[in-house]
């Protein structure tokens, strides 16, 4: 899986950093989301690991009762990150400029993203990195809903529909040789589509695409 040059354009080209200056002390999804991608989490990480929260922001989502050994975050805005009371560590960088993480081969039980894999422009170098710093046994959750900072989303996201952005996130993982073949999660909103779009709760579907460092 490689895209197209086209397919990585954002209609807004000038620097991310510029764009994520300011913080935004906000949840981008509503709390049926977030009740799910918590749920998941309590699921599938275990007590007492290592957990990379990439392109995080000033919360995780983790499961209040679960301890970790190290949650290690990473994101654009130092000042959303410094107030994520549950990273441990935290830098910023952009992953669209250098994609290459500072961080030891295989150090991590799981890499989380939640709501931001729609902004990668270089998904084959980012998802590289994730099974990289991934332990073998090591899982990668991506989350994502519908919505999105649009002039910010990569072109082949913005053109594709839910159904194709879970297709999309599956070939960024078989593009990497050595994830196991991806399991999707889909919860798909039933709220009519006006609704969704005025931000009615429960109205943001969610999907979790989810594979495993062999």
């Amino acid at each position: 899986m490689q895209l197209r040059p086209n397919q990585r354009l954002k209609l807004d080209d000038t620097d991310d950093k510029l764009f994520y200056a300011y913080p935004r002390f906000v949840t981008h999804v509503d709390e049926g989301f977030i009740q799910q991608i918590t749920d998941l989490y309590r699921d599938r990480l275990k007590p007492n690991t290592r957990i990379f929260d990439m392109m995080s922001s000033w919360v995780s989502h983790l499961p209040e009762e679960i301890e970790f050994d190290h949650v290690e975050g990473h994101g654009l805005n130092a000042e959303e990150l410094g107030r994520n009371p549950r990273l441990n560590h935290s830098f910023v960088q952009n992953l669209n400029e250098n994609p290459q993480l500072p961080l030891p081969d295989e150090d991590f039980d799981a890499v989380i993203n939640c709501v931001s894999v729609q902004y990668v422009q270089y998904p084959e170098a980012v998802f590289s990195e994730i099974y990289r710093i991934l332990k073998p046994g090591g899982v990668a959750i991506i989350s994502f809903s519908n919505r999105m900072f649009f002039e910010k989303a990569i072109q082949a996201w913005r053109e594709a529909s839910e159904a194709q952005r879970v297709e999309l996130v599956k070939a960024y993982f078989a593009s990497i040789p050595g994830f196991t073949t991806a399991e999707v999660i889909v919860h798909k909103s039933t709220l009519p589509n006006l609704l969704q779009w005025l931000g009615a709760a429960g109205g943001d579907p969610f999907y979790a695409v989810i594979a495993y460092r062999n």
